[in-house]
């Protein structure tokens, strides 16, 4: 069959990125044939994937995205596909891969109501109800069940059209047997001395992951805690903000900021502690690979993979509704801990006995077996008038 792969924006350290590109590694293994479209493609592209950056811009993301769909729908048109599956909302998919939370639920409850009068809003908001509303056929691939009595409150989308996938973490993240040597030389290797706590801070969306949140954390610590405590923060987006809130907490012998890195797993092992208090996480695949190193984690309890953490005993969570102070105590509390070497073999354990690494192979087989069922898509095709043509709630408008 002929895929294609329809997403806004690759770099190479987002968490969507990876599943997008080992989900096309693992089409192309079974010998499918995958076109991907993209707004933007930061990074190596590889030689053997057909990849297209749609030449479009615009001043505002929501205008822009309008145009990227427009255009996507008259190239497949002209060249139509067997299935057309979207790594991000929009209309005209036959699948979905729903590694995003719920556009609506954060709009009514996590902003003030003049924003649903914004252009903007009624955009992702239809954007969202092209996929998952009551009119739509798309069939969507849920990552976690975090985000779906969302989907349902706002949109009562029929469950027969999700379905849950496992999740599907690396294999070169779980901790080797000589993890204990391999630790110590890597700290020593990354100048951290033996007594000193590494507190680890991974992903993408500053904002969205809770790095002001963590940065307050390490403020709160006890001034003996502090002297030998330091937050390592690995991931990409706009650092100026959180570089001066650093700096007005006096805290910048205590925090670095080192962007997005491919040598993730080598931190993993030298580290002491994840730290991810994010405020909107629909899975949180950092946590699996923390947990498999032998890492103990710290999240909140919005992460879709969060009680991954209560079910191995390998950290805690902060509950509903967030409070800076739960945070601040529970991570005092586990740099003080004795449980480092207890953590180390529940990780062992969970890397041995969970299912958290099959996710690619269990979306490709889902896709096939939906092609299986439905016809080859048409749901992008233009009709001979477009402009004279209402577009259906599964089609791309123009």
């Amino acid at each position: 069959m002929t895929f294609v792969f329809l997403l806004y924006k690759y770099f190479p350290y987002g968490g969507l990125q990876r599943d997008f590109l080992r989900i096309t590694r693992e089409c192309q293994r079974r010998g499918h044939q995958v076109r991907v479209y993209t707004l933007t493609w930061d990074g190596d592209m590889p030689n053997d994937l057909d990849v297209t950056v749609v030449p479009v811009d615009a001043l505002f993301n929501h205008v822009k995205y309008q145009r990227f769909t427009d255009w996507v729908r008259n190239a497949l048109a002209v060249d139509p596909v067997d299935c057309v599956v979207g790594f991000n909302k929009m209309p005209g998919l036959d699948i979905y891969y729903a590694a995003d939370s719920c556009y609506e639920e954060k709009a009514r409850s996590q902003r003030p109501w003049p924003y649903r009068l914004l252009p903007r809003y009624h955009h992702f908001s239809a954007y969202e109800d092209a996929v998952f509303g009551v009119r739509s056929s798309t069939k969507i691939l849920m990552i976690s069940n975090a985000q779906m009595p969302y989907f349902l409150k706002h949109y009562g989308t029929r469950q027969n059209r999700m379905q849950l996938l496992p999740p599907g973490i690396s294999r070169d993240r779980i901790a080797p047997l000589d993890a204990d040597d391999l630790r110590r030389r890597v700290r020593e290797s990354l100048g951290i001395e033996p007594d000193e706590n590494i507190i680890l801070f991974v992903g993408s969306g500053f904002i969205k992951k809770g790095l002001s949140r963590a940065i307050l954390a390490i403020a709160s610590l006890p001034e003996q805690l502090l002297t030998r405590t330091r937050m390592l923060v690995i991931g990409e987006d706009r650092a100026r903000p959180f570089e001066r809130m650093i700096k007005r907490l006096g805290l910048s012998d205590h925090i670095e900021l080192l962007g997005g890195r491919a040598d993730v797993p080598q931190y993993l092992l030298a580290g002491n502690l994840l730290l991810h208090p994010a405020s909107d996480e629909n899975a949180g695949m950092v946590l699996l690979e923390a947990m498999v190193a032998g890492l103990p984690v710290l999240a909140t309890d919005v992460c879709g993979y969060g009680h991954y953490v209560v079910e191995a005993d390998m950290g805690a969570l902060v509950s509903r509704p967030f409070y800076q102070e739960e945070l601040n105590q529970k991570l005092t509390n586990m740099l003080l801990s004795s449980n480092d070497r207890k953590w180390r073999g529940n990780g062992r354990d969970f890397a041995e006995t969970a299912d958290i690494y099959s996710l690619p192979v269990a979306a490709v087989t889902a896709i096939e077996k939906i092609m299986q069922v439905n016809e080859p898509s048409t749901t992008l095709r233009v009709s001979p008038d477009p402009s004279t043509t209402k577009p259906g709630p599964n089609q791309l408008s123009s």
